[in-house]
């Protein structure tokens, strides 16, 4: 079941007018506000389950435990591809068909099946002996090494998972769906010392030093003075610790409709979800909008630039994605031409609309999608 209500948000003005415990509206309507918190209170009371955040004022209520919590799992699951095969060798050559499915099946989940859990189980049994001897002769023909990265991704995915669970009830393992008891009996021996090690890194995560140093480490997004920026879709490379800071923040919200930016703050406990449309394909996408969470506090502020006459924008987008995200390239490539006219200098000059222009046109520049381009110059004797 979905629940939707109206949310109190700071940042957006003076329009309604409080009264009692809500506020009249200039239609002379009366309304009841919630702040997130509040609404989730609300809906567990009635309803005796958990609500789980899906966005801001909005709520999914699961019937069934096993289901909410493979939909929470799902969430924190980092994509994998398998190793390529290193060394040729016979017998795997012989049964590359055969064996395939396990081989997406191990680079998805991190171990070796039980055979309830993959269809050709039988097959690969009754020629390898046990889907684990088969996995034995895949890792030496294919390298352990890579096998061993997926591995430790997915303890990783499986802590942050837990360390998150921890905000609300965490579930006896009883409770987990039975390939992820699986999953933490593999990777963890039991489920006590999961939940060990998940706590530590929950509290961690609520250390501003541990946050800091975390971000300075990073590999993806642009750090800058106060906050590391990310695009959503390189969220799964952060360390363990800042996904489980920026998931403290999900968790309490939701998703943030279209939001494809996130701000992780280094020291005031605070993760901002901003919204860029057209990221992609706008060399420089204007700011429309920013929810701003304090963990701390729980107060949330709301932000709209989506009629501002000057909104920000953004540059050198490349340094927001993962290196092989595929348009990196493209957007790197601008990046270059605009440093080596000089366009990048005086930061602060350009970090608005018309300061950007202003910039072009003052160097004779224009941009053409991803690329820059001298503008054309009129015929100055057509123009007397």
């Amino acid at each position: 079941m979905t629940v939707a209500a109206r949310i109190l948000v700071g940042g957006r003005g003076k329009t309604e007018f409080e009264y009692g415990d809500g506020v009249l509206t200039k239609l002379g309507t009366f309304q009841k506000f919630f702040t997130q918190g509040e609404l989730r209170e609300y809906i567990e009371s009635e309803l005796g389950t958990e609500a789980v955040p899906a966005a801001l004022g909005v709520f999914y209520v699961f019937r069934d435990s096993e289901l909410r919590e493979r939909f929470l799992a799902a969430r924190y699951r980092r994509r994998s591809a398998a190793p390529r095969k290193r060394i040729s060798e016979l017998r795997f050559e012989q049964h590359r068909e055969l064996i395939e499915p396990l081989i997406e099946w191990i680079a998805n989940q991190g171990r070796p099946p039980d055979p309830d859990e993959i269809q050709e189980a039988g097959p690969i049994i009754n020629e390898f002996g046990s889907l684990k001897r088969a996995f034995a002769l895949i890792r030496r023909v294919t390298g352990s090494e890579a096998w061993d990265r997926i591995s430790q991704r997915r303890t990783e995915v499986l802590l942050v998972y837990l360390a998150l669970a921890r905000l609300r009830s965490r579930p006896p393992i009883s409770k987990l769906p039975i390939e992820l008891q699986r999953d933490i009996r593999w990777f963890f021996g039991n489920y006590t010392k999961a939940c060990r090690q998940a706590d530590d890194l929950l509290f961690r995560a609520g250390n501003a030093d541990a946050i800091d140093e975390a971000c300075r480490r990073s590999s993806v997004g642009k750090l800058l003075p106060n906050a590391l920026y990310v695009h959503q879709s390189a969220l799964e490379s952060l360390e363990s610790i800042l996904r489980v800071y920026e998931g403290c923040g999900r968790a309490y919200l939701g998703e943030i409709d279209s939001a494809n930016i996130v701000k992780i703050h280094r020291f005031s406990g605070k993760v901002s979800y901003l919204v860029y449309p057209d990221f992609e394909t706008d060399p420089h996408p204007s700011f429309a909008r920013c929810v701003k969470l304090s963990m701390r506090t729980r107060d949330i502020e709301c932000y709209d630039y989506a009629d501002a006459e000057n909104p920000p924008i953004l540059h050198c987008k490349e340094t927001f994605l993962q290196p092989d995200h595929p348009l990196a390239p493209k957007f790197a490539r601008l990046t270059r031409q605009e440093e080596m006219h000089g366009l990048l200098s005086d930061a602060a000059s350009i970090g608005t609309r018309a300061g950007w222009e202003s910039r072009l046109q003052e160097s004779g520049f224009a941009l053409r999608g991803h690329r820059l381009c001298r503008r054309q110059t009129r015929d100055l004797t057509a123009a007397l």
